[in-house]
C-alpha cells in the first residue's frame, strides 16, 4: 500500500469523526455517552500519532 492510499484512508477516518460528535449531541444517549467520548479520545490520539509520524509537508 502506498503512502497516498494510507493518507486517503486516514482522511476517511478523520471525516467520520463528525458522526461521533453528532452522536454526542443526542440527549437520550445515556451511558453510551461514555463509550462515544472514549472513541473520540482514542481517535484523536491515533490521528495525532499519524500526523506526527507522517507530517503533511513530507508528502
Amino acid at each position: 500500500m502506498d503512502t497516498q492510499a494510507i493518507r486517503d484512508r486516514i482522511e476517511q477516518i478523520r471525516s467520520k469523526r463528525e458522526v461521533l460528535l453528532r452522536l454526542l449531541e443526542q440527549p437520550d444517549l445515556g451511558t453510551l455517552r461514555i463509550d462515544v467520548n472514549q472513541a473520540l479520545e482514542e481517535m484523536d490520539d491515533l490521528l495525532e500519532e499519524f500526523d506526527n509520524a507522517f507530517p503533511a509537508n513530507a508528502a
